[in-house]
């Protein structure tokens, strides 16, 4: 994919606490900053998850996360992660992720989050609400 094929971009500094004794982001923050730019995404689309999902009712679970690294991402580097929905089943959706220097097309990372809407009660999956799908802009394979 292109960073064009993202409307969403969620800028991020990186910290001196993020990067490892090689000096690059520890790849354990690569899902910290998928999952802050999912919540982010979120919350564009007017999506509160406190107001829509809960523990007692209906939630989404993360069953797969991937990262593919390209570029080492560095202390105080300045980086946009871009995310959109990538497909969408009848209980899941699929976010697909790239990270890129603020404001480049050079590509740092990329990346897949599945997640799995799940009747609580039940303990199983559910189909995706429409109204998610809709206001998330998803239109269809």
């Amino acid at each position: 994919m292109a960073r064009s094929d993202f409307a969403f971009h969620f800028p991020f500094r990186i910290r001196y606490s993020e990067v490892d004794g090689q000096r690059v982001v520890f790849n354990a923050h690569y899902l910290t900053y998928f999952d802050t730019a999912i919540t982010e995404f979120l919350r564009s689309r007017e999506i509160g998850y406190n107001d829509h999902f809960s523990p007692d009712t209906f939630d989404f679970h993360l069953v797969k996360a991937t990262v593919e690294y390209k570029r080492p991402i560095r202390f105080d580097d300045e980086i946009d992660v871009c995310v959109r929905i990538g497909a969408a089943g009848r209980s899941s959706v699929t976010f697909a992720i790239e990270i890129h220097p603020k404001g480049e097309d050079a590509l740092l990372s990329t990346g897949e989050i599945i997640w799995v809407y799940t009747d609580m009660k039940a303990g199983r999956s559910a189909p995706v609400p429409g109204w998610f799908l809709e206001r998330m802009g998803w239109q269809g394979a």
